[in-house]
């Protein structure tokens, strides 16, 4: 039998909130057979806009039993039956939450009335319930309240029932189908379409502005997992309650899912997602000629239309990478600007330096060596990442330019490869970033053998 229930509640996700009103309608496919309604005390205040929108007030439910008193009798009224609600996720989230902290371990078949009446009776301009009950020609009395609800819900499912000549509700209870968890506003063919792939995939709200952008190594998989769990947060309410609609960007890789997240997250700022949302300098490496004609090399922040070297979003790497430089390159610290004391640097004394903050050491010599260690990190920060394609038919290809992400594509087997300017209309350039740094800088460190110097890789076909 169906358990057609309705909640009232002091707000909208269960971690935090508690029920103040619930009806249960059992009902055979014919009628209903039993009846379970009550006020139910939440233990804690409820919000003044709440009590407007139900009419339930603090004072109603100060007498009325907790949850924990009716928790035995809500458990045996609803165990064993197809619970039965209008965005089920929700109340079920609730009703489950309140069981199990009353000892009470709730599991049952679901099915939601939203999506089924999206199914069933497509066409209608709103499945919100008030809205779909007055296209329908169904009574609904004490909107917002659990008993008025539950009865509308009952003469809902009915016409369900009635039109359901394709058989959606039985499909809908069938052990693999994962009907119920999704959102109410979602279409099951976006969920179908999902590959089991990697990749980025976009919740989109009623607007369709992309509100959360995620990746994956397995997209359906991923997709699945932030609906089918029943944690009772905030965090899942939100995303049941805003996503109308699910796209996704296959990828090649996991490394180009996770570059092309973060590009997204970055550049559409979604809503929902917390991480990676914030601004950042980027520091970048600079070389100019001092008035005694010495090379110098200094970090700085970018500027527009100033041309730099290498790209840093960490001071720290970037002083870092400088002190390399001049210890592979004896170069001067101070002229280096990572010593501010004047005169001889910490370098000369330790016989790294050799002698160009003194004078000591010649300008053209000093400055050639300069030159030999910025075209020795420059070579090294030109490569490109090829792995597989999406297909036995293209390779994947990641362009790294003067230590910046430029961009990623796919690349026909077939084509012909021997300059940048080509290899470039093959790739999608995107804007780089921290995370975008970080992740291809630690990919080059656990993966070498796919990392391939520019200059080496452009060959026809393309070398990997």
């Amino acid at each position: 039998m169906y358990a057609i229930v309705d909640i009232e509640t002091t707000g909208s996700y269960a971690a935090a909130n508690g029920i103040t009103e619930i009806a249960i309608h059992v009902f055979d496919g014919i009628e209903v057979v039993e009846v379970f309604e009550t006020l139910v005390n939440p233990l804690q205040p409820i919000p003044p806009f709440i009590q407007q929108m139900t009419g339930i007030t603090n004072q109603m439910v100060a007498t009325a039993p907790p949850f924990t008193t009716i928790a035995e009798r809500v458990y045996n009224i609803l165990q064993g039956q197809i619970f039965v609600a209008h965005n089920v996720q929700f109340d079920y989230s609730f009703v489950k939450t309140q069981l199990k902290a009353a000892g009470f371990e709730l599991n049952c078949s679901k099915l939601c009335t939203v999506r089924l009446s999206r199914q069933i009776l497509p066409g209608y301009p709103s499945y919100s319930l008030g809205k779909l009950c007055r296209s329908l020609g169904i009574s609904l009395e004490n909107r917002h309240r659990a008993g008025g609800d539950t009865a509308a819900t009952v003469a809902l499912f009915k016409k369900l029932l009635h039109e359901d000549r394709s058989n959606h509700i039985a499909k809908s209870l069938k052990r693999n189908s994962k009907e119920w968890i999704l959102p109410p506003h979602v279409p099951r063919s976006d969920f179908d379409r999902l590959p089991t792939k990697p990749g980025v995939y976009y919740f989109h709200d009623k607007k369709d502005k992309v509100v959360y952008v995620g990746k994956a190594i397995n997209i359906r998989y991923r997709v699945n997992s932030h609906f089918s769990n029943d944690a009772p947060t905030a965090q899942k309410q939100k995303f049941i309650r805003h996503v109308y609609r699910i796209t996704h960007q296959e990828c090649a890789t996991p490394l180009m899912a996770t570059l092309l997240e973060s590009a997204e997250i970055k550049h559409r700022w979604p809503r929902f997602n917390a991480a990676q949302k914030k601004k950042e300098d980027v520091f970048g490496l600079f070389v100019f000629e001092d008035q005694d004609g010495y090379k110098r090399i200094a970090l700085d922040k970018i500027k527009k239309n100033v041309p730099s070297l290498l790209h840093f979003y960490n001071l720290a790497e970037g002083q870092a990478m400088i002190r390399k430089m001049a210890k592979a390159h004896h170069l001067c610290l101070r002229l280096c600007f990572m010593q501010q004391a004047s005169g001889a640097c910490a370098g000369e004394y330790a016989t790294t330096c050799k002698g160009a903050c003194t004078k000591k050491e010649k300008r053209a010599v000093y400055n050639q060596r300069v030159e030999e260690a910025l075209q020795d990190v420059t070579a090294h920060e030109n490569f490109l990442i090829i792995d597989k394609g999406r297909n036995n038919k293209e390779q994947s290809c990641i362009l790294i330019e003067k230590g910046s992400f430029y961009g990623m594509g796919y690349i026909p087997n077939t084509a012909g490869m021997d300059n940048t300017a080509v290899l470039k209309n093959y790739l999608t350039p995107y804007r780089n970033n921290s995370t975008i740094q970080k992740t291809i800088r630690m990919f080059k460190e656990s993966f070498p053998e796919k990392i391939k110097p520019l200059e080496q890789a452009l060959v026809i076909p393309l070398k990997s």
